[in-house]
């Protein structure tokens, strides 16, 4: 049975989410290092950025912001939460992790963009994202005093199989979804992944979810929608692969939960983080034969294509970079909450990543979109509240 929410993640979910949408905007301006004016969608902007001696994205120094949160995540995974009020350890677990997801979108969507969208080079991207959270992983590891070995065994090893399976479908089907169609439209078909991890959680994990939180889940899926409609670009790839991606990371969640939870393995694995880099190394490897078949052929081209367009390399490294260091934070807080209440808060995050690259990158915001935005978040409070309401009123 899947725990419920603690009092203090609710109110530090509730917390962070006005929290995080300020920051998403003003942190970036305030170091100038956001999403680069132009947007490598067209020859001509990238043309007019080479002219005027220019990368085509502004991220210079953000390769050391990656290294920033995961070192402030372990720094605070080691620290108690205090017993009452806010969890501030979880508050600064959803805070980064919004933050590496909004800029992991940008640098993402980017080099897919510059690499030739669905026709181009999406396995090779996905798998490599994945190599360079590899390549992290492993300086961590080898860096004295960054973080210690594991002391797993091989029969441990093999239980993190599953986790290592689903993390690769889901990031990969994700990859797809958004190579194939606009960052909106894959948000939208994702905001479905919380009644994915609440019926995958129900159906095979023998969890139990409350007639309350079942409804109010239908606020902050139709936020979500209503926030992106606006934005909406209809592809059957993009949706069939999106909800590819929902059913991974329903199975991801509840398997790495599940995973936590298992009697002695989580002392051997030493830190949540290690759990973590093990399941980068199980998913790259995963996807690594899966590249060489559908886009093996293709190797030389991309490696052509990277070598003269920074666009494509420096956003696919640091892409690389952002993913790991979200999704270990976002490992962190399924540590505190349980699978359902991180998908919550996953599509959360999505409604302030529309709007937040929307502010930062200059598109509009129409009405309808910040309508769906208040009734997503508004979700949000009322499924980690809900159980406590209706207890209130027995």
């Amino acid at each position: 049975m899947a725990p419920s929410l603690p009092r203090r993640s609710a109110v530090a979910l509730r917390a962070v989410c006005a929290l995080a949408a300020c920051a998403a905007v003003t942190l970036p301006l305030a170091l100038n290092f956001a999403a680069p004016a132009p947007t490598v969608h067209s020859q001509t902007s990238l043309a007019g950025s080479r002219a005027t001696g220019q990368t085509p994205l502004s991220l210079r120094g953000s390769a050391s912001a990656p290294l920033r949160v995961k070192l402030q995540a372990e720094a605070t995974a080691e620290s108690p939460a205090k017993k009452g009020g806010i969890d501030f350890a979880l508050l600064t677990y959803f805070v980064l992790w919004y933050l590496g997801n909004y800029y992991y979108n940008i640098t993402n969507k980017l080099a897919l963009t510059a690499a030739g969208g669905a026709t181009g080079f999406p396995m090779t991207i996905a798998t490599l994202q994945l190599g360079v959270g590899c390549i992290w992983a492993l300086l961590l590891w080898g860096y004295p005093d960054a973080r210690s070995l594991p002391s797993i065994t091989f029969d441990d090893y093999k239980k993190t199989l599953l986790v290592g399976l689903t993390s690769a479908g889901a990031h990969a089907a994700s990859v797809f979804a958004l190579s194939a169609g606009a960052v909106s439209f894959g948000q939208i078909v994702k905001a479905a992944e919380p009644a994915f991890a609440a019926l995958i959680g129900v159906i095979f994990y023998a969890s139990k979810v409350s007639t309350a939180k079942w409804l109010a889940l239908i606020p902050v899926i139709g936020g979500v929608v209503l926030a992106s409609l606006g934005e909406l670009s209809f592809a059957w790839s993009a949706l069939i692969t999106a909800g590819i991606a929902n059913v991974f990371a329903a199975f991801k969640a509840n398997e790495n939960k599940k995973l936590m939870t298992t009697t002695g393995l989580k002392d051997r694995m030493g830190s949540v983080g290690n759990q973590f880099a093990i399941t980068m190394i199980n998913s790259f490897l995963f996807c690594l034969p899966l590249m060489l078949i559908t886009e093996g052929s293709k190797l030389g081209q991309f490696w052509s294509l990277a070598l003269k367009s920074k666009a494509v390399l420096y956003n696919l490294i640091f892409s690389g970079l952002w993913f790991y260091a979200y999704n270990e934070l976002a490992t962190l807080t399924i540590k505190k909450t349980n699978a359902v209440t991180q998908s919550v808060a996953n599509t959360a995050k999505r409604v302030i990543v529309i709007v937040g690259v929307a502010i930062v990158m200059g598109e509009s915001l129409a009405p309808l979109k910040l309508i769906g935005c208040a009734i997503g978040i508004g979700g949000v409070f009322l499924y980690s509240i809900i159980d406590d309401l209706v207890k209130g009123k027995k």
